[in-house]
């Protein structure tokens, strides 16, 4: 069985929201799955799993949290190599810079990005809440 992990950091609830939809696929296509926030989890923890899910709203300038999740993420990176991820994450405004940032950067690591990543403004309306279930399974896969 696949052990799956999916990892965030909210500062609303809506990124937090999308975890527990993500972590609803991943059950749903029958892997074991543990939902940290960004202060739970390191490169060790990371070694643990097959793969993860990582979520992060957009802040300030459309970077990651700066206090907690970039720094967790930055020291996860040697570990991303080869590794089957997927990213997430709400935004108040912007147009998702962010998250294409965020994708390029995981796939310069050598990161393989298991499928499209799921952004939504503000609080996960139903069609995010389906592509969060659907990313999770893309990470079963």
């Amino acid at each position: 069985m696949s052990k799956i992990a999916v990892v965030f950091w909210s500062g609303t609830g809506n990124t937090e929201s999308m975890s527990e939809f993500v972590a609803k696929g991943i059950r749903g296509a029958g892997a074991e799955v543990t939902v940290y926030s960004a202060a739970e989890f390191d490169p060790d923890t990371l070694n643990q799993y097959d793969a993860v899910a990582f979520g992060c709203p957009s802040m300030g300038d459309e970077v990651l949290e700066e206090s907690e999740f970039e720094p967790m993420f930055s020291a996860c990176r040697p570990g991303l190599k080869g590794k089957k991820i997927a990213l997430f994450g709400s935004y108040g405004w912007g147009d998702g810079e962010w998250m294409k940032n965020w994708e390029e950067s995981c796939r310069s690591l050598g990161a393989v990005l298991v499928s499209d990543s799921v952004i939504c403004n503000e609080a996960p309306d139903q069609d995010a809440q389906n592509a969060c279930i659907v990313l999770g399974k893309a990470l079963v896969s």
